[in-house]
């Protein structure tokens, strides 16, 4: 994809399970906290139903908690999502979203640089997330700690050139620390998608 391209250290070969067409598709990344609240779970959900209503691909790395609202959005939503595995694009992980990954083989993509079989090492999802940055135009981050992997896919974000957004939380929440964080620096905070697509070229 053109896009990904571009990244430093571009993935030599994406195993791919779905339709391929979406790789080319201008695309939207939605990450956030395993842990997700409730509020994120609803938020990461509604997002990602006005994205696709707006012709954007959501994409996520099928995770528990807000990447699971994401692509569920987008399904709901009647949209396109695609999720990027830190493991073989054979092996699900979690393994109780093999439903989930299924939908998402009906109306969207699976995506893997991992060898079919490769197991989830933990090591893989650092390098699995500069693939879901990369892919994207920008990357949302709903909800994270400040040891959350997202913060990870939100730094790579900005090393590609990318934008970043971020959803604010409560004060005291130790889940909105990480966007509070990005906030400092610079991310774009967004309540709505209507903010996305306003930060967006031709959307």
């Amino acid at each position: 994809p053109p896009l990904l391209a571009r990244i430093d250290g571009p993935p030599p070969v994406l195993l791919a399970i779905g339709a391929r067409e979406v790789l080319r598709m201008p695309q939207i990344a939605v990450v956030g906290s395993r842990r997700a609240t409730p509020a994120a779970r609803e938020i990461a959900h509604g997002l990602a139903g006005e994205l696709v209503a707006a012709g954007l691909t959501v994409t996520s790395g099928l995770a528990a908690g807000v990447d699971r609202a994401a692509h569920e959005g987008a399904l709901a939503g009647g949209g396109l999502t695609l999720a990027v595995f830190g493991c073989g694009v054979d092996v699900i992980y979690p393994r109780n979203h093999g439903g989930l990954a299924a939908r998402i083989r009906e109306q969207g993509l699976l995506v893997s640089e991992f060898p079919l079989g490769a197991p989830p090492l933990a090591g893989h999802f650092p390098r699995r997330n500069r693939i879901i940055s990369g892919l994207a135009l920008g990357t949302v981050v709903v909800e994270a700690a400040l040891t959350s992997g997202s913060l990870v896919t939100a730094r790579h974000a900005l090393d590609q050139g990318r934008e970043v957004f971020a959803v604010p939380g409560m004060v005291r929440n130790p889940l909105a620390r990480g966007c509070h964080a990005l906030l400092r620096d610079g991310a774009t905070l967004i309540e709505q998608g209507a903010d996305i697509l306003n930060a967006l070229p031709g959307f």
